[in-house]
Order: structure tokens, then sequence, then C-alpha cells
């Protein structure tokens, strides 16, 4: 009685991880959908890595979603095959977690290379249409200008600067800048910053991720163990 009383447990805490696995699932697909949308919406991204990485955030909402499936009803229905084919699908999760984690690192320092790149197009198109309002959102939001600094616009807009580069904006602002009017810092260093600052964020969100996946993978094996055993668990 001891062991099929704890098999419930497990069985009714594997329900719960699931509904919980489920939740992040569809947090994960907003976030991608946001992402895009912002990356679409703020520069002309040319890099297939960094326009591709949101769509993958996508793609691993889903396929947890549809993971998260099969640990509910395998661990509801306490189906064997089901819960062996959630243990697995989990498992490979996490293995490929770890290795965007790996390449992530490897590949840390060629985001600034490609988030400078992206920005330059875009500086380049300023006057294209959607480009000027995209670019502008970004400046003011981060208070920079430019990609190294509010000189880089001189060049591009005849010695002058969007309005948006301006600390206290008004119409035209930007047609007589001077460092005390306008941000001096470009916009490239002052984003790479920003990631730098929320890089630990985001590696403690992921690790706490990791650790709760391998808590799912536990008791899915625990609870097939149980099955497979003949226990009855309800």
């Amino acid at each position: 009685m001891a062991v099929e009383g704890a098999m419930k447990c497990v069985k009714y805490l594997m329900f719960i991880f699931n509904f919980l696995f489920w939740v992040s699932g569809i947090a994960l697909i907003v976030i991608g959908i946001l992402v895009q949308t912002k990356l679409n919406g703020t520069l002309h991204i040319t890099s297939v890595t960094a326009s591709g990485a949101p769509i993958v955030i996508i793609i691993v909402g889903v396929v947890i979603n549809f993971v998260a499936f099969f640990g509910c009803c395998g661990a509801w229905k306490e189906n064997y095959c089901m819960v062996t084919t959630f243990a697995v699908l989990l498992i490979l999760i996490f293995i490929v977690e770890i290795a965007a984690a790996i390449a992530g690192y490897i590949f840390k320092d060629q985001i600034r290379e490609v988030f400078e790149k992206s920005f330059n197009d875009t500086m380049a198109n300023y006057n294209k249409t959607g480009n000027a309002v995209n670019i502008d959102e970004l400046q003011k939001q981060f208070r920079c200008c430019g990609s190294t600094s509010y000189r880089d616009w001189l060049t591009i807009l005849n010695n002058t600067v969007p309005d948006s580069c301006c600390k206290n904006e008004t119409q035209n602002c930007g047609k007589t800048p001077t460092p005390n009017k306008v941000y001096e810092e470009g916009c490239v260093n002052v984003i790479n910053t920003w990631l730098k600052n929320n890089i630990v964020i985001v590696a403690g969100v992921a690790l706490g991720i990791a650790l709760f996946q391998l808590l799912g993978i536990i008791f899915a094996c625990v609870l097939m163990k149980g099955i497979r055993s003949g226990y009855e668990v309800m």
C-alpha cells in the first residue's frame, strides 16, 4: 500500500508538473511572437541567425506543449508508452537546450557584429517607408543616437540627426545637433551593455527551466517503473 501511495503521489506531481510545463510553453510562444514582431518592427535584420532566433523560441514553445500533452495523458491514464514518449522527448529537449547554451556562448561575440550591421543598414535606409519610425523608437527607448555616436547621422542626413536623438525632443530639434542637446552614445554600445547586464537573468531563468525539466524526467522515470511493475496508482 505504501508503494501504491507513493506512485499515486508521483502521478499527481507529474500531472502538476506538466500543467506548469504547458504554461511555460505558452509563455515561450508569446515571447517568441513578441520578439519576432520587435525585430521586424525595429531593425532591418539581414542575418538568418538573428531573424531565426525568435522563430526557434516559438517552435520550442509548440514542442513543449506537444510534450506536455503526452505527459498529462500518460500520467492520467497510466499509459506506459505515453509516459516513455514524454520522458524521451523531454530528454531530447534538455539536450537541445544544452547545445543551444553552448552555441550561444561560442557565438556571443557575433551578436554585436550582427546587431551593428543591422543597425547600420537601417540607418542607411532611414528615409524609406517604415524605417524612420522603427529606428526612432529604438533611439528613444535606449536614449542613444546613431551606431557609434550621433555623428554617424551627419553624413546620412546632411549634418542633421533625427529628432529622436534629442534629449528634449521637439520638432526639428535635430537640425542643429550639439553634444548638450542630443544623446552622444551610440545605440550599439548602449544595447550591447544592456544585453550583458541582463544575460545573468536570462542564464538564471534558463538554469531554472533546465532543473525543472530534470525534475520532470525523474517523475516520468519513477512513474514508468511503477506502471511497468503493475502497481495501481489510482
